[in-house]
């Protein structure tokens, strides 16, 4: 019998960092894979990248239509209801051994309900981050709470997860898939990655990458000085399109503007991922609030300013540089991550997110756990008992005592 994995991507981001865990199990004869595809993969506004799967050469690809054609928090909230129908059905139907999630995106929480519904279990990529500036991070955490196997791109967030009550045997750090690219692809060349998306690689080029900070009531309060700081570079601005967001045409609109009043600025709807990766490799620094700012980077040892709150709390590596959305503090950011100082501080770097082997362990994982009952039934973890002196229990592996104690 084969065993039946279905796998959930909302996005063209969250395919990048699926793509190799999808190649390998698609690869496995004992696997029957399933992928799901929902929410911007299927929105031509977001350039429905459904088709990009399709050009990969992936087989049974399943949409479920659910994103409303909206820009508030509401339509967030009824693009979870919408695709909770949808997943009621698909997923009676399939009934898969398994089912993958990967981060932290909102409509993941209707696969996850309906997968615990139907007692399908689950398996989680990159649980126990922090992004405090953003519902992401409730959202992961509770996907950690309803996953039954767990990969974790750090160690810190290995602990974190272990420390949310997982069973160690289920807590595997894998690092973040999307490294895989680095290692086991050729990326397009400077002059290919040139003439294909006709830019002049001559001049200097940022790359921006911003979302909403969805945590905040107004998800674009931060975006204003993001917008006045880049104008007053003079450097080729070349902005990625945002998340699926409450706030996110405004940030669209934003950059259509800014890109008429700059005619060497430009917006990018979709990039593949190995144009994406190739673009940041030929490019200064990037700039803006993305996840991929704080995981990716690092692996090229690329300058990063992180702009305002949205991923508080995350683990930094090397490169990043911390801006508040201030003007000032973004362009002072700007300018150390030019200098030659820092540059040379990041020779020789390495990424606390991994080394490009995680599909390796996704794949070895998924294909191997024990299914049914074994897999669904969680054992509580033994509390140890807690007194005003000592109020962390001993158990939480990411406690300060526990972290005295390695």
């Amino acid at each position: 019998m084969k065993r039946k994995i279905a796998v959930i991507s909302t996005s063209r981001a969250d395919y990048g960092h699926l793509y190799w865990p999808l190649k390998d199990l698609s690869a496995r004869e004992d696997i029957d894979l399933s992928i799901i595809a929902i929410a911007a993969h299927l929105s031509p506004e977001f350039g429905r990248t459904i088709g990009e799967m399709e050009r990969d050469g992936f087989k049974n690809i399943l949409p479920v239509e659910c994103l409303l054609s909206s820009d508030t928090d509401v339509g967030m909230a009824k693009t979870i209801g919408v695709a909770t129908l949808g997943f009621a059905d698909l997923l009676g139907r399939l009934r898969p051994d398994l089912m993958l999630l990967i981060a932290d995106r909102y409509e993941l929480l209707a696969p996850a309900s309906v997968a615990l519904a139907l007692r399908i279990p689950i398996a989680h990529i990159e649980g126990g981050e922090i992004s405090q500036g953003a519902i992401d991070d409730a959202v992961r955490n509770a996907l950690t709470k309803m996953s039954h196997v767990h990969f974790t791109a750090t160690e810190s967030s290995r602990l974190r997860v272990l420390a949310m009550g997982e069973e160690p045997w289920r807590v595997h750090r894998s690092g973040a898939p999307s490294l895989d690219h680095l290692r086991r692809q050729v990326l397009p060349s400077r002059h290919e990655i040139q003439d294909k998306l006709k830019l002049d690689l001559d001049q200097r080029v940022i790359v921006v990458a911003y979302h909403p900070v969805t945590i905040a009531r107004d998800t674009t309060r931060e975006a204003g000085a993001l917008f006045q700081a880049l104008g007053r570079i003079a450097d080729q601005i070349l902005f990625c399109f945002p998340n699926a967001d409450a706030g996110s045409r405004e940030l669209i609109d934003r950059a259509a503007d800014f890109c008429q009043q700059h005619l060497s600025a430009r917006v990018f709807v979709n990039l593949s991922h190995l144009d994406y990766w190739s673009l940041l490799k030929n490019s200064a620094m990037l700039i803006g609030n993305s996840s991929s700012g704080i995981m990716e980077t690092a692996s090229l040892q690329l300058p990063t300013v992180n702009v305002g709150f949205r991923q508080a709390g995350r683990e930094r590596p090397l490169n990043v540089i911390d801006a508040e959305p201030d003007v000032e503090s973004i362009l002072a950011a700007v300018e150390k991550a030019r200098s030659p100082a820092f540059l040379q501080s990041l020779a020789g770097m390495s990424n606390p997110y991994g080394d490009g082997q995680a599909s390796q362990v996704i794949t070895q994982v998924l294909t191997s756990v024990p299914l049914g009952e074994a897999l669904l039934t969680k054992r509580p973890v033994p509390l140890n008992p807690v007194s005003p002196s000592n109020p962390v229990s001993a158990s939480n592996p990411d406690s300060p005592s526990r972290r005295a104690q390695r």
